[in-house]
């Protein structure tokens, strides 16, 4: 806040609104690869020392910035994840997840070469899907699990957001360096064969809003990517949700009465209201959402995989639960997943 404060060179009313929105926004905490934010303007290694920020970071420096922190917190996700269930060489598919940095050789590449994976290792990439490519990925491994009872899938979502700080004081620019930020997640995905302690996945279901298409974009610039963020999504979202959940509900034969927990990304808390607002939902059924994006901030794909680690961790053994997870992004674009723990 007070990095933006500065840079946008805000008289004391300016000031008190920025702050007003951190306030609302209901998160404490974010993380970032840039340590600029909290520093000194005499110690920032990002930015140029100048008032006006001035040579901008160019894309080049941004994606420089990218292939430098992104692979190393790749691998610490994913050896996070197989510990005590499998060694690295034992995986036999990469999936790579990120919106917010492209270089070929890319991601996938260069954690093969930190992690030494085999080097006939399947491998793909989602690129530039934005919030729901955490369940697009999984759909993939899931696809891939259903023709290989072998195959061992790693999904690591990987985004530092906080690289694409604009320096002009849109409505847009001021709502995503409010409320994104920098994490990884990763996720194993096997045949039911391997092992009957993780949660089962029944389905998948996703609809593209077009009407939303303008209130939610991210594009490629000169000087990072760029964010549109509009007002209406809470609203598009609210209006649209509930018969979304219906019909993916009844295309996986369940009711909303199946469902014991429910994994919401959290975009940001008027998504989070406005989505227990149209299921009549209590705050305590969105609970771990609201705590990531305390917690966290809105990470972009790895953030859902974040809420959903919080659900599993809560869960007692045979206990019967039914997750229904959902993911939004550009599109306007809904994702959902339903789990099981059966």
């Amino acid at each position: 806040m007070h990095f933006m404060q500065h840079v946008y060179a805000m008289n004391e009313a300016d000031k008190r609104k920025l702050k007003f929105l951190y306030h609302q926004s209901a998160i404490e905490t974010r993380h970032s690869v840039v340590a600029d934010y909290n520093k000194k303007i005499n110690e920032w290694k990002f930015y140029p020392h100048s008032e006006n920020l001035e040579p901008f970071p160019s894309l080049e420096l941004r994606m420089i910035w990218y292939n430098k922190y992104a692979p190393p917190l790749s691998v610490d996700a994913i050896r996070d994840c197989i510990d005590k269930h499998l060694s690295a060489k034992d995986i036999t598919h990469l999936i790579t997840v990120s919106c917010t940095g492209m270089s070929a050789p890319g991601l996938d590449l260069q954690v093969m070469e930190l992690m030494d994976l085999p080097k006939n290792i399947y491998r793909s990439s989602v690129n530039f899907m934005g919030c729901y490519a955490a369940i697009h990925a999984m759909k993939m491994a899931d696809a891939i699990c259903k023709n290989d009872t072998n195959a061992k899938v790693i999904i690591v979502c990987t985004e530092l957001c906080t690289l694409h700080f604009q320096k002009e004081p849109t409505a847009d620019n001021i709502a995503s360096s409010l409320l994104f930020a920098d994490g990884a997640a990763a996720m194993l995905i096997t045949h039911d064969s391997f092992d009957k302690h993780g949660l089962h996945i029944d389905d998948f279901y996703s609809e593209v809003v077009t009407k939303g298409k303008k209130d939610m974009a991210w594009e490629l610039s000169s000087t990072g990517f760029l964010m549109t963020l509009s007002g209406y999504v809470p609203e598009l979202i609210e209006e649209d949700f509930e018969s979304l959940v219906n019909r993916a509900l009844l295309h996986a034969k369940k009711t909303t009465k199946n469902i014991s927990n429910w994994c919401i990304h959290p975009g940001g808390r008027r998504i989070v209201d406005a989505i227990a607002k149209t299921l009549k939902l209590p705050q305590t059924a969105l609970q771990h959402s609201y705590d990531v994006m305390r917690e966290y901030g809105n990470m972009s794909s790895p953030t859902i995989l974040f809420v959903l680690k919080k659900i599993m961790q809560q869960l007692t053994s045979g206990s019967q639960a039914e997750i229904f997870g959902a993911a939004f992004g550009p599109g306007l674009t809904m994702e959902t997943f339903v789990l099981s723990d059966s």
